[in-house]
């Protein structure tokens, strides 16, 4: 349990931009930054941080909220775990109790994942350090490839003991369950004894880091002197509910910064790759580790940067690699260079020979575009016609992909010139690729479109089979505000989000004949409400109301904005968060300047406007009971005279806001 002092420190403390910045490459755009949503499939920056207001916002999908808001979405965080990793980012000391074992047991499946793993992690580290063989076998293979102990500690290296039960018996002698131990991978049970078993020993151990710092994954290298015709030198983490392959990218945690510093990523294929190149001083470098590139790893870097570059082996594997991921890479609008290093060396190597700046400055004098390195690659002695057509129709089949017209335009002008093929066939060609993807897309649309309304049309029969039963059960009831007055009530709860707790009258006489000194915002519409027995249609809204109202009560300067942005209840942190964001910026000059007297009257008038909608909803409601209630005289008289009063009500309310119509 944290205490309330902490917690507001917490809160006081976690900067929106250091802590998005995390996760997300931002650019200033006047006094805020914009990036790409890391929310949702963003090709456009809709992510808009605000440093004065200490909240962020996706105007396209809606997310965002406060520094924890943004944790816990982000990372799918409890309240809590949201806290504890901004107190780890601020060093902010927090003084918790030890979980009982009841406690435990009540934590959820995930999170004991991660516990688990971050005991390994420490476990693996101490014999490395610590152990006589981890010294001695694990310490001394890093040696021999150059790691210094700094890199050593910057990745969180370790070593496995060589007995397949070391780390099992090591971790159910320490509390922890074997249930955790195997759906983790760190052991799996023999089948022919069901005997528990290390997964990874006497292997080297590279951990794997989500990008918020947890362990979700560990790879393990057999030695040197033991990988001569073996063919499995590496063994990863099987896939779990915290760790899947295709979407994890080594090396990301240590090098995001960088790669928003420098705008760039150098792509490579392993985990002593990323680690010598980090040794050598290049940091803005993460590895897939020899899988294929995924399109949720790239959209994970594109947050980051639009640039990268292919840095693999000369050898046939290596150039395969470069190969096989430009065209998603191209279509996910990312700028492509290609770098195959010389035969026989691989980043590892290459970079224990080099020192940075060599290493920049080959990078910079021999990468290519994609264009010249598929050239390269496709029509390097290529003579037969056929041949050379086919690697042409490859070429532009990449092109095709690109989504943004100017740069694809711009490449086929490039290949034109390059292969001496007239521009106008290569663009009859690309037309025709790209037909082909659109058609393709239309027809996976419309099958999905056609199951779609399958199963709806299985849902709307149900649906209107209980809604004719309802109906003929249940009289009428009247429209909620929610449906009527969706516009206005959201413009109400932002004017009691963004200024519930400004005072807007003074000495007001309320019920009982009670006088108030002084009446806020929220205070004014709750009340205001109240007296009409009306309430929001959205319970969001109507909680938000009341809580603004009661603080108002309990504190003279109430802070509204500070106090719902900062909520511990996520859905109103967002929602306040959304509300309190501007879609534009104007300049001071434009700004419409709000003294008490303007916001008093905003407030009136949006009241009126809600009392309008309502009055108009409820005028539609009884026009259409009394089309229903023309065989009974008596019924028929008092809609009657209810329509008419209802229809004084909403010609007033129209007078009084300008709109003299009446029907």
């Amino acid at each position: 349990m944290i205490d309330r002092a902490t917690v507001d420190r917490i809160l006081e403390t976690a900067n929106i931009v250091d802590v998005v910045g995390e996760f997300v490459s931002l650019r200033k755009a006047g006094v805020n930054y914009k990036g790409l949503c890391p929310f949702h499939d963003d090709t456009t920056p809709s992510f808009m941080v605000s440093p004065s207001k200490n909240i962020c916002h996706c105007f396209a999908c809606g997310k965002g909220g406060t520094p924890v808001g943004f944790i816990m979405e982000h990372e799918q965080m409890t309240y809590p775990e949201a806290l504890r990793w901004l107190a780890k980012k601020y060093n902010i000391e927090i003084q918790e109790r030890e979980l009982t074992n009841e406690e435990k047991q009540q934590e959820s499946d995930r999170e004991s994942m991660f516990i688990v793993n971050e005991w390994a992690k420490k476990y693996f580290q101490d014999i490395l350090k610590n152990d006589v063989d981890g010294r001695a076998i694990g310490m001394q293979y890093f040696r021999s490839r150059g790691i210094r102990d700094d890199i050593i500690e910057k990745f969180q290296l370790g070593y496995a003991p060589q007995s397949r039960t070391a780390l099992s018996t090591a971790a159910l002698k320490a509390g922890y369950k074997e249930e955790y131990l195997l759906r983790t991978g760190l052991c799996y049970k023999r089948e022919n004894d069901n005997t528990l078993v290390d997964r990874y020993a006497g292997r080297v151990i590279f951990p794997w880091f989500s990008m918020s710092g947890k362990v979700v994954a560990f790879g393990g290298r057999l030695l040197d002197s033991r990988t001569k015709g073996v063919q499995q030198k590496y063994v990863n983490s099987p896939d779990s509910d915290i760790y899947h392959k295709e979407q994890q990218l080594y090396g990301l945690y240590q090098a995001k910064r960088q790669i928003a510093k420098d705008d760039c990523v150098y792509m490579v294929e392993g985990y002593t790759d990323v680690i010598a190149m980090h040794q050598c001083g290049i940091e803005n470098v993460v590895a897939n580790s020899g899988t294929a590139l995924s399109v949720h790893q790239i959209k994970t870097l594109h947050r980051f940067t639009q640039n990268i570059v292919l840095l693999y082996d000369g050898d046939e594997a290596g150039i395969h690699a470069a190969l096989r991921g430009t065209d998603m890479l191209l279509a996910e609008g990312m700028n492509i260079k290609v770098l195959i290093l010389p035969d026989g060396d691989d980043p590892d190597s290459f970079a224990r020979k080099h020192t940075a700046s060599d290493f920049r400055q080959y990078i910079a004098d021999h990468q290519t575009d994609f264009i010249q390195f598929k050239s390269d690659l496709l029509l390097k002695g290529v003579t037969d016609p056929i041949k050379r057509s086919e690697a042409i129709n490859s070429i532009v089949k990449s092109i095709s992909v690109i989504k943004d017209p100017v740069v694809r335009d711009t490449y086929i002008t490039d290949c034109s010139h390059r292969l001496g093929i007239n521009e106008a066939t290569l663009i009859l060609q690309l037309n025709k690729f790209i037909r082909t993807d659109q058609e393709q897309l239309r027809k996976e649309a419309n099958r999905s479109l056609q199951q779609a309304q399958a199963t709806a049309g299985v849902q709307s029969a149900a649906a209107n089979a209980e809604g004719s039963a309802a109906e003929a059960s249940t009289p009428l009831r009247p429209a909620t505000p929610a449906q009527q007055a969706k516009q206005v009530e959201i413009m109400l709860v932002q004017m009691i989000v963004r200024h519930g707790g400004e005072v807007i009258f003074r000495d007001v006489e309320v019920e009982d004949g009670q006088v108030l000194e002084q009446l806020t915002v929220a205070q004014y519409i709750y009340y205001s409400l109240a007296d009409d027995n009306l309430s929001l249609g959205n319970e969001l809204y109507n909680r938000i109301l009341q809580e603004a109202a009661g603080q108002c009560e309990e504190q003279q300067d109430f802070n509204a904005e500070q106090y719902f942005t900062h909520h511990e209840d996520v859905a109103v942190s967002q929602l306040a968060a959304s509300l309190c964001v501007d879609h534009f910026q104007l300049s001071k000059s434009q700004q419409v300047r709000r003294d008490t007297d303007t916001l008093r009257e905003q407030t009136q008038r949006l009241l009126l406007d809600f009392r309008l909608d309502y009055a108009e909803a409820r005028l539609r409601e009884l026009k259409q009971s009394i089309s229903l209630a023309m065989n009974n005289p008596q019924q028929l008289l008092s809609l009657m005279e209810q329509y008419k009063d209802m229809q004084n009500i909403r010609n007033t309310l129209a007078k009084k806001l300008g709109n003299n119509i009446v029907v």
